[in-house]
């Protein structure tokens, strides 16, 4: 098969062909830019082998290009240019050997077929030539083709040695079984649980890089579905595979918490891209098996998997090498708040109580509300239905309680600073009460959110403390 016709859409790689013919190297675009080409996938990241010094290559298409500048990673024997839109690397064909105890390898220079040996899976060993002679061939080896209409991840080589050479691939064959939804292959998946324990050997930052592009696929739940039968999940986040499980005591049962979570997942996937939110999904009822008890009348319980589950996160987050910064955070506000807009439906709720919730969710109400609508799992349409309108009112409520009130990104009205020009205070417990009052008064709505008012309070309650205003 021929790609002449599309490669000659792409100027680039003409010339980088016209270079290779020049130093007389056999050069060839290889892997995911191959694999989307196929799959007519969106692709701005080209890999370039040659059979000879990728870095010489390189420096050679950057002058053919107009003098782009070139990146050279000397200990990798790689280099790269930006060419518009398009990153391109260059590298020499190599084989590889590896110790056990690394996913390092041993590199040597190589053939194109060495270098397509050494490929993770068939679908990403695809190469096209781009000499003059023989300009847009394709060398699949693999039968790669053949594996992307049968929608099948696999292999090039032996599963097992694979996988056990460099362990990092069994993330990345879930990953592309998820972006694509594709099958993975019988062997291949059975190689994915003899060699779990593998993973021992990968960096956490790694696999959560692998993972976080597999939960912004359109279908995460078969991600965390193939990780959790292959003992992958198991290897790196315990947490989440002890959710998994149907415990049957006097007649009753709790629904699986694993599979409810993976439902949540995808029903946020449907509603947003954000990494974040469908994390938060994810560690929603992470608290629910440390908390989950008993009782001869109310049945099964999570009683305060919310604030548990909060607690919870940071300690998950450091472990799987996730960001400790805003993101965290913001995850954790809604693991602790996704319980809150549920008895907010109820007629005779305070503003009061709405007001905390904007304050406490702020800038993340959105997120909430998509959260708590995920939520909703129940197999009964109707109740489904029912509970969506309950929400409905919630925000309704909610709009109506911010406009009023305009509590929802709440800045005290009167600050610290200003609490202590007016006794002449410097910073003490005094400060932090008055301050708390007044943040309170706002909440249960005794005074409106304006400084007019909130003024007057300090004033009120300094008195009350024995504090004199400056003179």
């Amino acid at each position: 098969m021929n790609y002449k016709s599309y490669l000659d859409q792409i100027p680039i790689f003409a010339k980088i062909g016209a270079c290779a013919d020049a130093l007389g190297v056999e050069t060839y675009v290889i892997g995911g830019f191959v694999r989307d080409i196929i799959l007519n996938r969106p692709s701005k990241d080209i890999d370039i082998v040659c059979v000879g010094s990728g870095i010489e290559l390189a420096q050679e298409v950057a002058k053919a290009v107009g003098n782009v500048k070139v990146n050279v990673f000397k200990n990798f024997g790689t280099a790269m240019l930006k060419d518009g839109d398009w990153e391109v690397e260059f590298v020499g064909a190599r084989k590889e050997s590896y110790n056990r105890d690394s996913r390092k390898p041993i590199v040597e220079d190589g053939t194109l077929e060495d270098d397509q040996n050494r490929r993770d899976f068939t679908i990403n060993a695809m190469a096209i030539r781009l000499n003059a002679d023989h300009f847009g061939d394709l060398i699949d080896p693999f039968d790669g083709m053949g594996d992307i209409e049968r929608k099948i991840i696999r292999t090039p080589l032996d599963p097992d040695i694979t996988f056990s050479d460099d362990p990092l691939r069994m993330m990345r064959a879930v990953r592309f079984a998820t972006q694509l939804n594709f099958d993975i292959d019988a062997d291949t998946f059975f190689a994915l649980s003899k060699n779990a324990e593998r993973l021992s050997i990968i960096s956490r930052e790694r696999i959560a890089d692998e993972m976080n592009k597999m939960i912004l696929a359109k279908n995460p739940s078969y991600g965390f579905k193939l990780l959790f039968q292959s003992r992958l999940l198991h290897q790196f986040f315990p947490e989440m595979v002890a959710l998994q499980g149907v415990e049957v005591k006097n007649g009753r049962k709790h629904k699986d918490n694993f599979y409810h979570t993976l439902q949540v997942l995808d029903n946020v996937a449907e509603m947003s891209d954000d990494l974040w939110l469908r994390w938060a999904a994810i560690l929603h009822d992470i608290a629910k098996p440390p908390t989950k008890r008993f009782h001869p009348k109310a049945g099964w319980t999570f009683h305060g998997h919310e604030d548990k589950g909060a607690r919870m996160v940071p300690a998950i987050f450091r472990k799987l090498k996730l960001p400790m910064n805003e993101k965290m955070k913001m995850v954790q506000k809604l693991v602790r708040l996704h319980l809150r807009p549920i008895p907010l439906v109820k007629e005779e709720i305070t503003d009061s109580a709405l007001r905390r919730l904007l304050f406490e969710a702020g800038e993340d109400l959105e997120r909430l509300m998509m959260l708590c609508r995920a939520d909703i799992t129940s197999k009964n349409e109707r109740k489904v239905t029912q509970y969506l309108k309950n929400f409905d009112i919630v925000e309704e409520k909610l709009r109506i309680v911010e406009e009023n009130d305009q509590v929802r990104n709440f800045q005290p009205p009167v600050s610290g600073e200003d609490i202590m020009e007016y006794f002449d205070l410097k910073p003490s417990r005094e400060v932090g009460l008055i301050k708390d009052a007044i943040k309170e008064a706002v909440l249960e709505g005794e005074i409106k959110n304006d400084k007019e008012e909130a003024f007057a309070l300090m004033i009120k309650l300094g008195d009350e403390m024995g504090l004199k205003a400056a003179k």
